[in-house]
């Protein structure tokens, strides 16, 4: 095994570098990442163009799938050689506040991947295990690397909100989230409203599944809705 790996690191606002990194251990509660695939989400404009507090240089990348292949000490119900996703939020604490109520999304401690660790725009990338979602083997690389973001994002709004199956949800927005947004909808039995400027859209909501296209160009959506 190479002692060295590929990376494509940013060094400062807006200035990406290929670099060659020296391969680590993982550390206590962490594991590494041989990566197979990351996304490239507009979040990740944030980290290249310096919006967020960074250190440089910094490695972006928070739609990763890969292969466990180190684990580090501590780290418990994970394997080597077992196929894992990492998204966003890098993993909670636990123990603060908001972990002890369930709420790990708000952990006080909780890392953005590619933010206050490097990410996944490289051949290996360190990861804490609290942060790991396990991926299918049936599931390409490809097609669940965006579901770590967008993917979840729409998921969890469709699956905390009141609406019940059988409900009218509308998805405002057939793009990079709405068309996610649609196929959920529509496999967790709402009604789907798809709502898009232009008839150009038409043909894609309904091929993903929505009953119903509004094209806020030509009719006031919430008319349309209400009819």
């Amino acid at each position: 095994m190479s002692a060295m790996y590929k990376a494509i690191q940013v060094t400062k606002p807006g200035e990406f570098a290929t670099v060659m990194k020296p391969l680590v251990d993982p550390g206590p509660g962490q594991v590494r990442i041989r990566v197979e695939a990351s996304g490239v989400c507009h979040s990740d404009a944030g980290t290249v163009e310096g919006s967020f507090p960074i250190s440089w240089p910094r490695v972006p990348g928070h739609e990763v799938v890969g292969r466990i292949d180190a684990l580090g000490s501590g780290v418990q119900g994970w394997a080597v050689g077992q196929r894992v996703g990492v998204g966003f939020l890098g993993g909670s604490c636990g123990y603060c506040e908001f972990c002890r109520n369930g709420d790990l999304v708000n952990c006080l401690n909780q890392e953005f991947t590619g933010i206050h660790s490097d990410g996944g725009y490289a051949e290996v990338m360190i990861a804490k295990a609290t942060g790991l979602v396990r991926i299918p083997d049936d599931l390409s690389s490809a097609d669940a690397a965006p579901l770590l973001c967008a993917g979840l994002t729409t998921f969890n709004a469709l699956r905390n909100a009141p609406a019940k199956a059988g409900d009218l949800v509308a998805v405002l927005g057939i793009g990079g989230l709405g068309h996610l947004a649609v196929q959920y909808a529509r496999h967790m039995g709402f009604e789907v409203a798809a709502i898009a400027r232009g008839s150009n859209t038409a043909v894609l909501a309904k091929k993903l599944g929505a009953h119903h296209y509004i094209d806020s160009a030509a009719t006031d959506p919430a008319a349309a809705l209400q009819a």
